[in-house]
C-alpha cells in the first residue's frame, strides 16, 4: 500500500481509504471483519460523516460499538468525518454552532477524544467564512480536530474559506471514477468547439488542488455516474471492461484493482475512497494502490470510458 504525508499535516496516509457510510445495519463481527481486512491491506484511513446511518451519527456509533478501540488501536487509525448537511431539510449549515455541535456529536459517537480530519460536507451557499474560521480555531485549539478540509468544493469556494481560515485546507473529497471524470476530461479536450467534454464545470479543480497542496479524495470510484450502478461488469461499457480485464490479467490483480489504479496513477496523489462493505472487495480494490499503469494504459482506459483524446 502506497502512503504519503498528507500535505499541511503530520499524518501519514494510505492512498486508499475505507468509507463507512453503509455499516449501520452490520453486526459487530461484520464491522470488525471489514475494518480488519482493510487494515491488513494497509488501509488505516477511515471515512465517516455525521449524516451516515439511519439516525444522526448512526454509522459513527455503530463503528465505535463494534470496534471498541483501545487507545493504542485508535492511534493506528486516521479517522475522518464530515459536517454541514442537515438532512431533515435537506439543506446545508456551516454556522459556528452547527459545526461545533456536529463535531461534539461525532466525538461522542466515535468514542474518541479527537478527529484527525474534519471535512465540510458539500458547499453551503449561505456560508459565512468568519463563522467557519471561528469554529475551526476553537476545535483546533481544544485539540478536538487535527486538520480540516472540504468536500465537493470549487476552487473559488475554497479560496473564500482560505481568506479567513487560519488552518490549511488539506483535502477536498469529490466524485471521480474512470467513467465519471469531468474533473480530468475537460482539461484533456480544452477549447474544442461543440464538444461537451471541453466545457469547464469546476474551474480547473485538480490543478488548483495540486498548486495549493490539497489532497483530492475520490468518492464513488467504481460508479458509472451519480449513483447509477458500477461500470465494472456493466454491459453499458463493453470496451472499457474488456480493457480492464486484459490489464487485470497482465498485472495479476482483480479487475476492481485496475479501477483503483486508474485514480492512484494520477500524479496529484489522490486517495480512493472505497464504500463497499464486502471485505473481499476491499482487499481486491486495495491491490490497485501500487499497480504501475503506463501512460498508454491510463489513456486507453480513459478513451474506452467514452472520453475524447484529441
Amino acid at each position: 500500500m502506497k502512503t504519503f504525508v498528507l500535505p499541511g499535516t503530520d499524518i501519514t496516509a494510505p492512498n486508499v481509504v475505507l468509507g463507512l457510510m453503509r455499516i449501520q445495519d452490520k453486526s459487530d463481527d461484520d464491522v470488525r471483519t471489514l475494518v480488519r481486512t482493510a487494515m491488513d491491506s494497509g488501509i488505516t484511513f477511515l471515512d465517516h460523516a455525521d449524516v451516515y446511518g439511519s439516525e444522526l451519527h448512526g454509522c459513527e456509533r455503530r463503528f465505535a460499538e463494534a470496534m471498541r478501540l483501545t487507545a493504542s488501536e485508535r492511534e493506528q487509525l486516521v479517522i475522518q468525518t464530515k459536517a454541514g448537511i442537515v438532512r431533515e431539510g435537506p439543506y446545508f449549515d456551516f454556522s459556528y454552532d452547527h459545526i461545533v455541535e456536529s463535531v461534539h456529536g461525532s466525538l461522542e459517537a466515535l468514542g474518541t477524544d479527537y478527529i484527525d480530519i474534519l471535512l465540510l460536507h458539500r458547499p453551503d451557499a449561505l456560508v459565512e467564512p468568519e463563522e467557519v474560521a471561528r469554529a475551526f480555531n476553537d476545535l483546533a485549539d481544544a485539540g478536538k480536530v487535527r486538520a480540516f478540509g472540504v468536500s465537493n468544493h470549487t476552487p473559488r469556494q475554497i479560496d473564500l474559506l482560505r481568506r479567513y481560515v487560519a488552518q490549511p485546507i488539506v483535502a477536498n473529497q469529490v466524485q471521480l471514477s474512470i467513467t465519471h471524470a469531468p474533473l480530468i476530461a475537460q482539461g484533456v479536450a480544452a477549447n474544442m468547439q461543440k464538444l461537451d467534454q471541453s466545457i469547464s464545470r469546476d474551474d480547473g479543480l485538480i490543478d488548483y488542488c495540486r498548486l495549493h497542496d490539497i489532497t483530492l479524495q475520490a468518492w464513488s470510484p467504481f460508479q458509472a455516474g451519480f449513483f447509477d450502478g458500477p461500470f465494472l461488469g456493466s454491459p453499458r461499457y463493453p470496451e472499457l471492461n474488456a480493457t480492464v480485464e486484459r490489464l487485470a490479467k497482465h498485472y495479476n490483480v482483480p479487475p476492481i484493482a485496475i479501477a483503483t489504479a486508474w485514480i492512484t496513477r494520477h500524479p496529484a496523489h489522490m486517495q480512493v475512497v472505497i464504500g463497499t462493505t464486502t471485505p473481499e472487495r476491499v482487499a481486491a480494490a486495495a491491490q490497485g494502490s501500487e499497480v504501475p499503469l503506463t501512460r498508454a494504459e491510463w489513456y486507453e482506459l480513459f478513451r474506452d470510458a467514452g472520453y475524447t483524446v484529441p
